[in-house]
Formats: C-alpha cells, sequence, structure tokens
C-alpha cells in the first residue's frame, strides 16, 4: 500500500473525472536528443581524438565501460543539460542515452556507467593527460577546415568559474571578490569555433605563462596551417611584453590587446585634448538636438594615436590606439595596443579589437547553458575533465547548428533553446531481435525540423563506425 501511494501521482479532477499519474508506461526517455548528437557524434572526430589523448592506466581484465564509453556518455548528458556526475545514476538505465553510446537500450546487462565509475576518470587523470586533452581540442579545431583559411582571428579570454569548497588550487580573485578558478577560453573570433580551454588556478596570469601558451599554439596552428594570416586579440590582460614578443616573432601574426584604462596611467593624459574635444562636441550637438527638439545624442567618440613606448616594451613595433569617449555618463577612454600597421585608429578599434565583445556570448553558452564552470571536484585534474565535457558538448552543439541545422530556425540558437525544443522530446523505445522503434509524441512541434535533421545528417559520412 505503500509503495502504491508513493509512485501515484494525485491531480485535481477533470470534467468531472478523477486524475492520477503512475510511473508503470514501460521504457520511456524524455531525451530524444541523445540520439541526435550520436548522430553528430560519429561524424565527428572530436571524440575519438580526446580518447587517444587519455592514458588508460585501469586493469583491463575488469573493465566494463571502455574509455570511449565513457566518454561519450558524459558528453552526451552534458550536451542534454545534464550537468553533474551524480546524473549518471539514473541516466546509465535511460534507453536513449544507451542507445547513443551503442548498447541495446532494454538490455538490463547493458547499463552505462555510474557516478562513481564517472567520478574515477576524473581523479585517475594525469598532468600529462590534461595537456593532450587541450592538445586535442586545438587539434581537432584545425582539421574542421578543408583547407587554411586566409584569415584566422584567436581570441583569448579569462572568465571566472566561482569555487565554494576546499578546491585544489582554488584561489582569491580580488576583481571577482570570491575564491574562484580563472579558466582560459580560446575560441577562432570569426567564427565562434572553440580553439581550446585550459583551467587555471584564480590568480591573474603572468605574461610568461600566457606567452607560453601563445607559443605553444602559434606552433600547433603553423605546422597545418603556414601562411594564414593570424591575429591574436585579447584584453588587457594579455597587454604584456612577453607575449607580444611571442607574436611579433611570426612574421603573419599580428597582434590587437586591450589596455587597462581604469585608473589614472601614463597613457591618460596623451588622450586629454581629444577628450576635451570630444567634451565640447557633445555638448554643442546635445544644445543643438534640445533646440530642435531632436533625439538627445548619447555619446561622442574620436580615436587617434598615442605616441607611447612602455621600458618593458623595448625591441617591440607596437602602436597604442585610443579611443577618447564622452558620454551621458561621463568620460570613458579606452586604449588598446597593437602591431597592425596598415589600418586607421578607428578601424583597428571597432573592426578589429570590438567584436571581441562577442565571446561573452560564447562564454554564455558554455557557462549558463552547458555548466563548463560546475568545478565542484575537490582535485584540479578531475575538475579540468569536468569543463573539457561541456567544451565538447559546446563543439557537438556548433557543429550540428552548422551542419544539420544551417538555414533552420535553429542556425543560430544558442545550445538551451536546442535542449528545449529538440532535445528534451518524450520518446517510448521498442526493441525487437533486428531493429529498434521509437515512438515520438505525434503532435511534436518539432516533427517537419526533425525530418529535415535526420535526412541531412544521412547525406553526411560516417567517419567511424557507429
Amino acid at each position: 500500500m505503500t509503495k502504491h501511494t508513493q509512485e501515484t501521482l494525485r491531480f485535481h479532477p477533470v470534467n468531472g473525472k478523477t486524475v492520477r499519474a503512475d510511473f508503470n508506461g514501460g521504457e520511456l526517455s524524455s531525451d530524444f536528443g541523445a540520439l541526435l548528437l550520436h548522430e553528430m557524434a560519429i561524424r565527428s572526430e572530436l571524440i575519438p581524438r580526446l580518447v587517444k589523448a587519455i592514458q588508460d592506466k585501469r586493469h583491463q581484465s575488469y573493465i566494463d565501460h571502455s574509455m570511449q564509453d565513457l566518454l561519450t556518455q558524459r558528453v552526451l548528458q552534458m550536451a542534454c543539460g545534464y550537468q553533474d556526475a551524480n546524473d549518471s545514476n539514473h541516466l546509465r538505465k535511460d534507453p536513449m542515452f544507451k542507445l547513443a553510446v551503442g548498447r541495446s537500450p532494454l538490455n538490463a546487462e547493458t547499463h552505462l556507467a555510474s557516478a562513481p565509475t564517472c567520478s574515477r576518470l576524473g581523479k585517475g587523470l594525469s598532468r600529462r593527460d590534461i595537456y593532450d586533452l587541450a592538445y586535442a581540442f586545438a587539434e581537432h579545431f584545425l582539421s574542421s577546415y578543408k583547407k587554411p583559411p586566409k584569415l584566422a582571428v584567436i581570441d583569448l579570454d579569462h572568465t571566472a568559474s566561482l569555487t565554494h569548497g576546499a578546491q585544489q588550487y582554488s584561489l582569491f580573485n580580488t576583481k571577482y571578490g570570491n575564491t574562484c578558478y580563472l579558466p582560459l577560453m580560446i575560441f577562432e573570433g570569426l567564427s565562434g569555433k572553440l580553439i581550446t580551454a585550459i583551467l587555471r588556478p584564480g590568480k591573474t596570469p603572468s605574461g610568461r605563462e600566457n606567452a607560453a601558451i601563445v607559443k605553444r599554439l602559434l606552433t600547433l596552428i603553423r605546422q597545418s596551417w603556414p601562411k594564414t594570416q593570424l591575429i591574436i586579440r585579447g584584453d588587457s590582460h594579455f597587454s604584456q611584453p612577453e607575449l607580444m614578443r611571442v607574436v611579433e616573432q611570426d612574421k603573419a601574426a599580428d597582434y590587437v590587446l586591450g589596455k587597462g584604462a581604469g585608473h589614472p596611467t601614463a597613457l591618460r593624459p596623451m588622450s586629454d585634448e581629444s577628450m576635451a574635444e570630444a567634451r565640447l562636441c557633445l555638448q554643442a550637438r546635445t544644445a543643438y538636438a534640445r533646440l530642435n527638439k531632436l533625439p538627445i545624442p548619447y555619446r561622442v567618440r574620436l580615436y587617434g594615436e598615442a605616441q607611447y613606448q612602455a621600458k618593458s616594451w623595448k625591441g617591440l613595433d607596437t602602436r597604442v590606439i585610443y579611443k577618447a569617449e564622452v558620454n551621458q555618463m561621463g568620460d570613458n577612454p579606452r586604449f588598446v595596443v597593437t602591431s597592425i600597421k596598415n589600418a586607421s585608429a578607428r578601424c583597428i578599434y571597432e573592426q578589429f579589437y570590438c567584436p571581441i565583445g562577442q565571446d561573452e556570448n560564447y562564454i554564455k553558452h558554455l557557462k549558463n547553458d552547458l555548466s563548463c564552470d560546475r568545478t565542484s571536484d575537490m582535485s584540479f585534474r578531475a575538475n579540468a575533465l569536468r569543463m573539457y565535457y561541456a567544451c565538447a558538448a559546446y563543439v557537438l552543439h556548433y557543429e550540428m547548428r552548422t551542419t544539420v541545422l544551417k538555414d533552420t530556425e535553429m542556425q543560430r540558437a544558442q545550445p538551451s533553446t536546442v535542449i528545449a525544443k529538440l532535445f528534451k522530446i518524450a520518446v517510448k523505445v521498442v526493441e525487437y531481435k533486428d531493429r529498434v522503434k521509437l515512438h515520438l509524441p505525434s503532435s511534436n512541434p518539432m516533427k517537419v525540423l526533425l525530418q529535415r535533421v535526420t535526412e541531412a545528417f544521412a547525406a553526411i559520412p560516417v567517419l567511424r563506425p557507429g
């Protein structure tokens, strides 16, 4: 009687009829999208690259779940919105996830890995494994181009991954006012592709650290793209002479880096004349607008170049570009350092530097939609693996949007929208000896789009056995 009460859901009567619900619907799943992601994964080289990057030290006689299955399971779970390893305790029996990993969906002997198994994998990684995983993402990015592009923009951006315990290497960061990690996310700025990511302690990186990372990345890129023009772009965290020297050593690379202007520096007086001119201009335009009952202008921007050379920049061929902006809130000066010579100050700031703001949207996709900042494990390496699960999910979502979802309403959708509309679909699984039947709701609003997606998958060759 107690069991019956626990498994029955009671609702208010409708049309004079009692309404009850139970959990006896059979083999159902709410994650049809797991199979769509499987179709994308078997047409992508990403997960096989990640598998090769990890040295499997487990005793082969006691393994029930291969490295391929473990990574596929966790990446697909993250891509469907399940952020914790604990979710595996329930999803290991889900028929759609089992089918997506390549196992019989209704066989009780083919359950996927549990949360403890997934956790042990993270705790068993070495420093070399973490390095090779970062390297594998960069290699996958390079292989995603059929031929080397003429221009690529390498965007560098740090983001806070807040911690709330005694996580290894978790440090207090004054900017964010909390203990955190400060991972480095690297995107291709023109396309939004993730190049790679590196989990870091919460401290602000030194110039030597940033330079070492960029040097390794440039070395890898030049192996495949020897003639591609590269632009290294970042905010004031990266305007360091060590990094600029590394970039200037590459004859086909330039940098466009922000320079902090939030407090008085040697740079601020160099823009004072333009700032004064901008104030007068804004005042004149505001007075004219009020006199003629026109909309009040919000801001005035002027651009220029400052003659400045820091002592630490000795030997660098660097330009300093400034934006003298005055708006309704007051003065808003900004500075950029660059090695680009054949472009105006306005062009460098507006067309080369400002688009870096788009990276914030990519990071929001990773953090808000795919939970890459869910770094709650005690071990630093385990947290790095958690971040890479989310990064792999981001790559699969990106590849879906740019291939099978291209020219559809989902082409520019963020991952959470794709998950809600296309992945979270109820499905009943029926398994026969020679086939598996999936029954979807007859009134599903995504019916036409799903038909188009599956037909598009059929036109893309499978790179490895499913």
